[in-house]
């Protein structure tokens, strides 16, 4: 079928993880699912152009330059490749959104910032949430 729809929302909810939703040859989509306020990823890039929209909570993007942009409910921000970011959940509850990236997802890199390195391999591609409520992409 050419049209997939789901529910953000519920998906999130029912999963509690990172859940792909969508993939075809040129992209792919998941939502994110981050439980509890202060749960972050490490400061990473991709190699291709990527999309979240922010469904439930609040998310802060924070950036090398010690700059960043919050993402409230039905706001949504686009990330060109190579450009470092960090997500951190910095509601009051969970948060929950929608990535969108170009291109398939085996063909994902995912930079570390301070080794520069794709740590795709380390992770088989999952999020892990760390013992201190980091998260891995």
């Amino acid at each position: 079928m050419g049209i997939e729809i789901i529910d953000c929302i519920e998906t999130g909810k029912r999963e509690k993880k990172r859940t792909k939703v969508m993939t075809t040859r040129k992209m792919h989509a998941w939502v994110h699912y981050y439980p509890n306020p202060g749960d972050h990823d490490e400061l990473h890039c991709h190699n291709q152009d990527q999309t979240f929209i922010c469904f439930e909570g609040q998310c802060t993007m924070h950036f090398p330059d010690g700059g960043k942009a919050v993402l409230d409910p039905g706001m949504a921000a686009l990330i060109t490749g190579g450009s470092f970011y960090q997500l951190e959940n910095t509601g009051e509850g969970p948060m929950i959104m929608m990535g969108n990236r170009s291109g398939h997802q085996d063909d994902v890199k995912i930079i570390d910032y301070v080794t520069r390195k794709d740590i795709r391999d380390k992770y088989n591609g999952e999020v892990r949430i760390h013992n201190d409520g980091a998260y891995t992409p």
